[in-house]
């Protein structure tokens, strides 16, 4: 165990994307980061490329209510504390609503949904004992405005956003604040594999600052809510996403109308 005055994050999906740069970022501040992926492999070859002893791997799978509890104790067991939780693992699979299968309903609700609801349950008893600490669940724009293909997957985060309300209000006499990061379009693995050329341009034209995101953006974002800065910030949805959420009709038409 290391010296129970750093501060230490739990990251899940932390093994590329956002997840990554979050654990980056939190490293780069002095934090300690348990790092939880699904992915055995990418997650070893993502941890061999950062410091061994402020890094702990571990590979679970946040739907499962053993491995959650597993995966929460080992960090606290290494590392002597829980500080910060991000709950960032989700999947997304994307098709018409009439086409989309339970099992792949049930699968995406499982990650996205129920995921963040048990690790908060194994993390937050832990995250008290030093007086509380910080929650931040990763959510989308896609829980906030309806969209095509995305019915499972929207409706898994909104469901998270309405979820991270919750557990800031049962939460917040334990000391533990709970917000939810909503990205935008981001320059994610995923995003470059799923988007066309086609839908970039739409983004686009219906971004107010006419470009994608970073994950390091993401990542600056969710460590300044775990952060002193924050203490006084619960219960809010901020959407991370150039104004996307902000605009109306007509921008293309407007800009060209300068």
């Amino acid at each position: 165990m290391q010296k129970a005055t750093e501060k230490t994050a739990i990251v899940t999906g932390a093994a590329r994307g956002i997840g990554l740069a979050t654990a980056k970022l939190f490293l780069a501040e002095g934090w300690n980061v348990a790092m939880i992926d699904i992915n055995a492999d990418t997650l070893r070859k993502a941890h061999a490329t950062l410091p061994a002893d402020k890094t702990l791997a571990i590979e679970a799978d946040v739907a499962d209510p053993d491995q959650v509890a597993d995966a929460v104790k080992r960090s606290h067991d290494r590392f002597g504390r829980i500080d910060a939780l991000v709950n960032n693992a989700g999947i997304a699979i994307f098709g018409p609503i009439l086409e989309t299968s339970f099992a792949d309903w049930s699968r995406i609700m499982a990650v996205n949904l129920f995921g963040p609801f048990l690790m908060v349950q194994a993390a937050a008893p832990l995250m008290a004992e030093n007086g509380g600490g910080a929650v931040v669940n990763i959510g989308s724009i896609s829980g906030r405005l309806a969209s095509t293909l995305r019915v499972a997957y929207g409706t898994s985060k909104a469901g998270l956003a309405h979820l991270s309300r919750q557990q800031a209000v049962e939460l917040g006499e334990l000391g533990i604040r709970v917000n939810t990061v909503a990205p935008g379009p981001v320059d994610t693995a995923m995003a470059k594999k799923v988007h066309s050329a086609e839908i970039r341009a739409d983004y686009h034209d219906a971004i107010p600052l006419n470009r994608y995101g970073t994950e390091e953006e993401i990542a600056e974002v969710i460590v300044f809510l775990c952060s002193p800065k924050a203490s006084y910030l619960t219960g809010q949805m901020i959407s991370v996403d150039g104004g996307f959420n902000a605009t109306g009709i007509g921008l293309p038409t407007l800009r060209g109308a300068k």
